[in-house]
């Protein structure tokens, strides 16, 4: 048995001569070793510290500012006018052989240079961040650049030169700024025109400007009052009230999935895969502690937000009654795995060296070969996350606060992530779309207890060696895991391999004690809980209408020759598709980023809008001239990516009206208008996932090596949620959920239309198709 073969420090027995101890030397020196790993780590997180403080700047900047003062001192010439005199008449007098003059006039030189050297840290950072808070470039139309955004460039890239680590813009980075309520305002109503008729339309204006005039203002001064004082007025009342607060099952509601790469197959060794990408893993963990990952530049130059990169791993989201709370630990130094009903705990190290690939993979085909059957209530244990917050919260305070259960709980929570081992097989196939689609249900729910949806991610492995992840949602948003997957793609590719019969390379060391099998003690009670958390999962899961396709016939190079935005084109095709779908407009959600302020995390891009809807219309109608559709397509791809631009700086509509409405809260005042905001449904919420943001590998030499991005669940029970990327020049895969319950949606018939609408917007400009 697995659990048999846990390490002992040491052992010890009574007898009728006093007390034997038996030391294992073997155990001893792991412990040694882990704890010389320990503080090396603590060391390096110092040393980071330090040169994170004073980036620019570097010691090496201090020692040439000291080099500086000194050597204008041996030549006679005060760069300090007077300051080294005064520093030195101020020095308390010393005593003994080591306080003469001239070691008091070194001292304070070095005092003088010091402070010259901080106080120009000071002001590159501040120069940095006044730079940095100039958005103009972004509004700016392709080869037209202005001579001022020239110089800005230049500069910003001056001031952000050397070797930057992953956190060394964060103090440069400008904060979220507020809007002026009045713009907002404006921006709503022309958002939601569209959608309303002339009755509709007067009612919600009346409400927004009788808003706007009377509890606005009051609001609006707290709200600046909080921008003022808080790192960003936004993140953590969004990372509470939106995601941790929430009661309904997480599992599909908030969780998302990402894919593995759908046409080339590494290895079908399952154990294989999962050792080479958990080693590729705690690799990249590695880098994050150690600040050796590049923070992402838009353009090269502008430095984006690092921070939620803190929390991808030994994290996770404990429930609670009324909130849910993020446990994030400094250290992890194991994974919790489930695989046919059972959890274990495989170590990462051994003593302080990670684990290599083929150790790895030894592992985990141990618990492969593991015959052992669940203890009773452990094979539907993790459907306590995937059910209501307040019942798990509720089971996790009576049955798993102490003794086993605790035990073996705090080994999955305090995890660095969470491993599946899935008995099923998933693959690609380019002729059936119901592949890609069964894929995706699998990563999204699964069977809605072999995933632990309260982790920072799980990783799934399928039996055939395919992979992906399902992410928790609050700790971070889906750019930021996909940093992650691109490593470890790019790494298990390109850098790891497998030998010809699909194993890891190298030889592994039999002598690792086997992974752990965790220890339950699950009564009746609390299996019956389990049982109605299942169920609740089973319902959501089984109520999910999962389609997802790869659109062949063009991608983003023939896009660009309608001189378009790819992002634009497919957002206006959506806006069709769903008007062909429905018969009438929605209000869509398109998320995007507000990254390049510190500690921001998304905006709403209002994709519905007046411009889109009259080319949509036009579209239908079918009586207007090509040339006349151009027009009013350009019109609504110019206005789409305006409205991204504002969203992306600061200038967004949702998030302020979000954040008035909790201060409405705060005060005890309630707004007719920010009620019926809010509770606006959300039918088509959609978003495209990003590739190839850390260049692991050249897409244009490796076209084949394509990952399909991942999706999420309808927002609305009678609505769509459409996920995009647009990989590469001839290719676009598209991930579409909704709900069977809905009779007025249907995944598949919204597919149809998506396909057919790219192709009507192509034949407006003659975009030749390849051969499908």
């Amino acid at each position: 048995m697995a659990e048999a073969h846990q390490a002992v420090a040491f052992q010890f027995t009574v007898t009728p001569d006093g007390v034997d101890f038996r030391l294992s030397r073997e155990a001893l020196k792991h412990i040694y070793l882990s704890g010389i790993n320990s503080w090396k780590k603590r060391l390096i997180r110092i040393k980071n510290g330090i040169l994170r403080g004073v980036y620019p700047g570097s010691p090496t900047s201090w020692l040439v500012v000291v080099m500086a003062t000194v050597g204008s001192s041996y030549c006679n010439v005060d760069i300090s006018m007077g300051l080294v005199c005064y520093i030195q008449r101020r020095l308390p007098e010393g005593c003994g052989p080591y306080q003469t003059p001239q070691t008091q006039a070194l001292l304070s030189m070095a005092i003088f240079s010091t402070g010259v050297w901080a106080l120009g840290i000071f002001f590159f950072r501040q120069t940095l961040k006044l730079l940095l808070s100039y958005h103009g470039w972004m509004f700016e139309m392709h080869g037209q650049t202005s001579y001022f955004t020239k110089v800005w460039a230049i500069c910003v890239r001056l001031l952000s030169s050397g070797r930057p680590m992953l956190y060394s813009f964060q103090t440069s980075l400008p904060k979220l700024p507020v809007p002026k309520v009045s713009d907002t305002i404006q921006r709503y109503l022309e958002s939601v025109r569209p959608l309303l008729d002339d009755k509709e339309y007067h009612h919600k204006e009346a409400l927004a400007k009788d808003f706007q005039n009377k509890m606005a203002p009051r609001l609006q001064k707290y709200l600046i009052l909080k921008s003022w004082w808080a790192t960003n007025y936004v993140s953590d009342w969004w990372e509470e009230y939106i995601y941790l607060r929430g009661r309904t099952p997480i599992m599909v509601n908030s969780n998302y999935y990402v894919m593995d790469f759908v046409l080339i197959r590494n290895t079908e060794v399952q154990a294989a895969r999962l050792g080479n990408v958990v080693h590729t893993m705690i690799t990249y963990r590695r880098r994050l502690d150690r600040e050796q990952i590049k923070p992402v530049m838009a353009l090269g130059i502008v430095p984006m937000c690092s921070y939620q990169m803190e929390r991808m791993f030994n994290t996770t989201r404990i429930p609670g009654k009324e909130t849910d709370v993020l446990q994030h630990l400094a250290e992890s130094r194991h994974v919790a795995v489930y695989h046919k009903g059972r959890f274990f705990k495989v170590w990462l190290y051994e003593g302080s060296s990670l684990l290599k690939p083929r150790d790895l993979e030894l592992q985990f085909q141990r618990i492969l070969d593991d015959p052992s059957p669940p203890q009773p209530g452990e094979e539907k244990l993790a459907a306590l996350t995937a059910g209501g917050r307040a019942e798990w919260a509720q089971a996790r305070q009576t049955f798993f606060s102490s003794g086993r259960n605790k035990a073996a709980l705090d080994a999955i929570e305090r995890a660095a992530f969470f491993v599946a081992l899935d008995e099923e097989c998933h693959c690609h196939d380019l002729n059936d779309d119901a592949c890609l689609s069964l894929y995706g249900k699998a990563l999204l729910h699964g069977n809605c207890y072999n995933r632990w949806f309260d982790k920072s991610f799980t990783l799934v492995v399928f039996e055939n060696g395919k992979m992906g992840l399902n992410t928790e949602h609050a700790w971070a948003d889906a750019p930021i895991i996909g940093h992650l997957w691109e490593f470890v793609l790019g790494t298990d590719a390109f850098h790891l391999g497998y030998t010809d019969t699909g194993h890891c390379l190298g030889t592994p060391n039999t002598a690792l004690p086997h992974p752990q099998r965790l220890q339950w003690d699950i009564p009746e009670q609390c299996q019956a809980v389990i049982e109605r958390s299942y169920q609740v999962a089973k319902a959501l899961a089984d109520d999910v209408e999962l389609y997802c396709f790869q659109f062949l016939l063009f991608g983003k190079g023939l896009i660009k020759k309608c001189r378009t935005s790819p992002d634009a084109f497919v957002q206006i095709a959506l806006q069709l598709a769903h008007f062909r779908d429905r018969g009438k407009f929605c209000l869509t959600y398109e998320a995007s980023m507000t990254r390049m302020f510190r500690e921001g995390r998304t905006e709403t891009v209002r994709s519905c809008t007046r411009e889109s809807a009259a080319f949509v219309k036009a579209m239908v109608e079918g009586t207007h001239k090509k040339a006349d559709l151009q027009s009013l397509f350009r019109k609504a791809s110019e206005k789409h990516q305006n409205l991204y631009r504002l969203a992306m700086t600061g200038a967004g509509i949702d998030r302020h009206l979000f954040c008035l409405y909790v201060v409405s809260k705060y005060l005890g005042v309630s707004s007719p208008f920010l009620a019926e905001v809010l509770s606006e449904p959300w039918r088509l919420s959609t978003s495209q996932t990003t590739q190839f943001q850390i260049r692991m590998f050249d897409p244009n030499k490796y076209p084949n090596h394509l990952a399909p991005g991942g999706g999420f669940g309808p927002v609305a029970d009678d609505g769509y949620g459409v996920s995009y990327m647009i990989a590469g020049e001839n290719t676009i895969f598209f991930h579409i959920s909704s709900k069977f319950s809905s009779s007025e949606t249907n995944a598949q018939r919204f597919g149809n239309h998506i396909r057919q609408a790219l192709l009507d917007i192509a034949d407006l400009f003659q975009v030749p198709k390849a051969d499908s």
